[in-house]
């Protein structure tokens, strides 16, 4: 029997591999280095994401008023609706909307988990072409048969929640991502 020892193949790292290990590295974290400027900058500015949200205070939002606000260049349309408005969206029979939904269903809870179902908040463009809806009860057109909004465009007609009554729009106006902040200021965006 000799004293000899066989090796299987695997060597001990040598020098020469830990410089290839180390360069590597050392690779990667330049690479690293150099694309964080290049992806960073694509983020969106402060400006811009400043004005992709925009605070609204209800409480000066009279009953029966509406007020219109901008965002990212789209109208928001919040109303303070009557006790007879909301009466009048009640009593619609869901099952005759082209695009059924609740009155309820279009109205994001406030911080106490209550639903005020008199400040409806909307995107203020028609869902057919695009074109801003008019009117507040019905009255921009004599022949608005639902108290909500015409479309001037193409003669789509609104309820006062927004839902889609009559004419060639295929939707209800959209309801924007908000959120309430407090009891009388939200948040859209």
């Amino acid at each position: 029997m000799s004293d000899e020892v066989i090796h299987d193949g695997e060597d001990e790292p040598t020098r020469r591999d830990f410089i290839y290990i180390a360069t590597a590295a050392t690779a990667a974290v330049g690479e690293g280095a150099l694309a964080w400027p290049l992806i960073n900058q694509m983020s969106a500015a402060a400006d811009t994401l400043a004005a992709s949200s925009v605070e609204i205070d209800l409480s000066k939002v009279e009953r029966g008023q509406q007020i219109k606000v901008l965002w990212r260049g789209k109208p928001i349309f919040v109303r303070n609706r009557t006790d007879k408005e909301i009466e009048m969206a009640d009593q619609v029979d869901i099952s005759e909307l082209r695009d059924p939904q609740k009155d309820e269903e279009r109205f994001v809870p406030m911080p106490n988990g209550k639903i005020n179902r008199h400040m409806l908040v909307m995107i203020g463009v028609c869902t057919h072409f695009g074109c801003i809806p008019i009117g507040e009860q019905g009255k921009a057109h004599p022949t608005s048969h639902y108290g909500g909004w015409y479309c001037p465009c193409h003669g789509s007609e609104y309820d006062t929640s927004g839902r889609i009554r009559l004419g060639p729009a295929p939707r209800n106006l959209d309801i924007p991502p908000y959120k309430y902040i407090s009891d009388s200021i939200i948040k859209v965006g």
